[in-house]
This record gives C-alpha cells, structure tokens and sequence, in this order.
C-alpha cells in the first residue's frame, strides 16, 4: 500500500465527529472477533483438528495450522484481543465523558475562552495583543496561535481547560 492508498486508513482521531460511532463498530467488530477465536479454540480442544470447524474458511484453518502444537489460537492472541478490547472501551468512556462535561467557555478580564466543538478547539480570545509573559506561558502549554481565526488555540480535552485556567488566573 503507498502513502495515497493509507490516507484515512489511520486510527480513530478524538476531534473526528465521527469517532464514538468509529469505536463502537471497532467494538462490536473485536467483540465478535474474540468469540470466534473463542469458538475455534474450543472446537480444535475438542476435536484435535479444525476440520469440519463451522465457520471456517480453507484459507483460515490452513493459516491457523501452525498454530496446532500450541492448541489452535495461541493464548497471547486471544489476551492481546481482550486487551485492546478493554482500551476500546477505554477510549470510548473517555469520550462520553468529555463530550458530557464540555464547557462552553468563559470570559476574562480582557478576553473571553471558547469551546470551539466544531473544530474541536479550546480558543482564547483576548481584547488586545496579550504581553510576551502570557504568550510564553500559552507557548509552553501548547496553544498555537491561529491567524485564521484570531486566536490562541489548542485541542479541546481536558487538559487545555485545565491549562487555560491556570493561564489566565496567573493573570489575574
């Protein structure tokens, strides 16, 4: 596959509108996985071959021999699956939690801070050109400052609330 053919073929980005939907399919998509796994392990533990296994292709019971002499599926696979099972879950929790105790934003002396959900951005906008101690202190807690939209900027999470607040109560 070259560089044109993988674009979009990534992992699931937070600021995508779409990831929550995104994570559940990768969900239920793991989730059926797993059983399946699950299902061929205990067919092969029963029968000693996955001959006759339901469900399974020429294709696959020919690459899963391999696997025989450590009874079918090897055991990290299946603990690997539960594993990024549990950070799918994770993630989506994580998600519902955020998109739950998003704030709107607040104003300042001197400025106003937005939650910016569209493009997924904390902005903060101040009246004037703010002084080079808060430019530093914004450059050193990851905002970037977007000519485009006048305003200093970083992705909406958590921690840019959290930093934004600890800017702007320093000066105060």
């Amino acid at each position: 596959m070259n560089k044109i053919e993988a674009i979009g073929t990534g992992g699931i980005r937070a600021d995508d509108p779409d990831a929550l939907a995104k994570l559940k399919d990768k969900l239920a998509s793991l989730e059926r996985n797993h059983a399946e796994m699950k299902a061929v392990n205990a067919y092969y533990h029963k029968n000693k071959t996955l001959d006759g296994c339901p469900g399974l292709t020429d294709e696959i019971r020919h690459s899963l021999e391999k696997y025989t002499h450590l009874g079918c599926i090897p055991t990290y696979r299946l603990s690997y699956n539960l594993a990024e099972i549990k950070r799918v879950k994770q993630r989506i929790a994580a998600l519902e939690r955020l998109a739950e105790k998003r704030p709107e934003g607040w104003s300042f002396d001197g400025g106003e801070v937005v939650s910016n959900t569209e493009v997924n951005r904390l902005q903060i906008f101040f009246d004037s050109k703010p002084d080079e101690t808060i430019r530093s202190a914004l450059k050193k807690r990851g905002f970037k400052w977007a000519p485009s939209m006048g305003a200093w900027q970083r992705l909406l999470n958590n921690n840019a609330i959290y930093a934004a607040n600890e800017i702007l109560m320093a000066k105060l």
